[in-house]
């Protein structure tokens, strides 16, 4: 009996044990040296707050064409500029000071300035207008297996997943590096993507650079189901072979 529940024990501690190839990052990394990196520029999506600063030859001239902010300086934090940023519409529009709506929809930032100068310039509004875009409230959403789940937000054009999961503290050792989740809704349409950290082949797709909105999702793996089943956790696993052997022992001195 003592060897067979030996035998039990060295079994279920092989069960949990997880090996490199289980745990470590991108194994066939060197295979992408040198690679190139595509950047991607996002287009606009409803819901997305834009910082939208115009100039002209003319300083003055601009200023009509501008949201002053009425705050001052003092209070001129990342939540007080979405505040006073431009709300894009669930139609895809901002409104704009004297031009009025404009549609943003399959614009990106770079496309969305120069439409807005384009405007200005050809409707006679405003001599050599410059404009700048940025996105206020790009975000990221990491669940699950990771030291520090929630949103996060950055004000970066572009970061990659590898970035995102850095906000986020890493994954935990729990972590099933194989099968991570990415949801992505862009123009309405929802994609899930599985990537696979262990290898590196999601570095050349769609999914290396983080798109606004992103959610991914790290499910817990096989050692972490299993220590939430019967035994809970080792330390109740250790207090219940404490037990049995206590007890396999008191029956043989019997």
């Amino acid at each position: 009996m003592k060897v067979k529940f030996l035998g039990l024990l060295l079994l279920v501690f092989l069960q949990s044990c997880k090996s490199k190839k289980e745990i470590l990052y991108m194994q066939d990394i060197n295979a992408y040296n040198n690679s190139e990196v595509k950047s991607t520029n996002p287009t606009l999506q409803p819901n997305d707050i834009l910082k939208i600063t115009v100039g002209a030859l003319v300083p003055e001239t601009a200023i009509p064409y501008n949201r002053i902010n009425q705050t001052m300086v003092q209070t001129n934090t990342l939540e007080m500029m979405q505040l006073e940023g431009y709300l894009v519409s669930l139609a895809q529009t901002i409104s704009f000071p004297i031009l009025g709506e404009i549609s943003v929809a399959n614009k990106t930032i770079v496309q969305l300035e120069t439409d807005l100068i384009n405007r200005l310039e050809t409707g006679g509004h405003l001599v050599s207008p410059s404009v700048n875009v940025r996105l206020l409230n790009a975000k990221v959403t990491l669940l699950g297996e990771v030291k520090k789940p929630g949103t996060y937000t950055f004000t970066e054009n572009n970061i990659n997943l590898l970035q995102a999961f850095g906000l986020a503290g890493d994954l935990t050792i729990n972590g099933e590096r194989n099968d991570v989740v990415l949801i992505r809704e862009i123009d309405g349409i929802r994609t899930i993507a599985h990537l696979d950290l262990t290898q590196s082949n999601w570095l050349e797709s769609p999914y290396y650079l983080i798109k606004p909105n992103d959610v991914i999702m790290v499910n817990p793996n096989g050692a972490k189901v299993k220590s939430a089943g019967f035994f809970g956790n080792p330390a109740s696993f250790v207090a219940i072979a404490s037990l049995v052997l206590s007890t396999i022992i008191l029956i043989n001195t019997l």
